[in-house]
């Protein structure tokens, strides 16, 4: 929308915009204000606030799809949007039921932004093979520095005790739980002192 107004003001005309696809913007635009709202709170609090304002928003969001799609002709521009979102509809819903996923994915974005992306840095990689390996490690780290843990002391860990550690306890070496672990193991020597 704000492409429109931006439009409008240098005096440029453009396609017209469809009123179905400004309503699916004003109503994406409610659930980002919720999000706005609840950031920085505890997933607890988040997963409470979704289920009283965002779920019925998302409900009737998707009723409101699937009764504007069946009015539109099979060669109207706008199916295949709508078509996107209601096949997507039930991953797009997760941060719905789990308070610790966000709507969008802009914290992982900013969080790569230190990586310069582009074809010539992925030379490096010599095969797709290479190239997944890559992709996979900086996940990795990036993950393991969204939950404050240091990258290098973690990978170090991993590597020497994932070996002989049973599938059962696999978790225990996500960035997260890695942390609460070692957070308690202090604890606890703490305590023992």
């Amino acid at each position: 929308m704000a492409d429109i107004a931006k439009k409008a003001r240098d005096g440029k005309k453009g396609k017209p915009i469809s009123p179905i696809l400004l309503e699916a913007v004003r109503r994406l635009d409610a659930l980002f204000e919720i999000e706005r709202a609840i950031n920085g709170r505890s997933a607890a609090e988040r997963y409470a606030v979704r289920q009283e304002k965002s779920k019925p928003l998302l409900d009737d969001m998707h009723a409101w799809l699937l009764r504007e799609r069946d009015t539109l002709s099979r060669s109207s521009e706008v199916l295949k949007p709508i078509n996107y979102m209601l096949r997507r509809c039930a991953d797009f819903a997760r941060f719905i039921d789990d308070g610790r996923i966000c709507l969008s994915n802009n914290a992982a974005e900013r969080a790569l932004r230190g990586i310069a992306l582009g074809r010539r840095n992925w030379t490096f990689a010599g095969s797709q093979r290479g190239a997944d390996c890559a992709a996979v490690m900086l996940t990795l780290i990036t993950t393991a520095r969204l939950n404050d843990v240091d990258p290098k002391a973690w990978l170090a860990d991993v590597l020497a005790r994932i070996a002989d550690l049973p599938a059962l306890r696999l978790h225990e070496l996500l960035p997260w739980e890695w942390k609460r672990l070692r957070e308690a193991d202090k604890a606890a020597d703490q305590q023992a002192a």
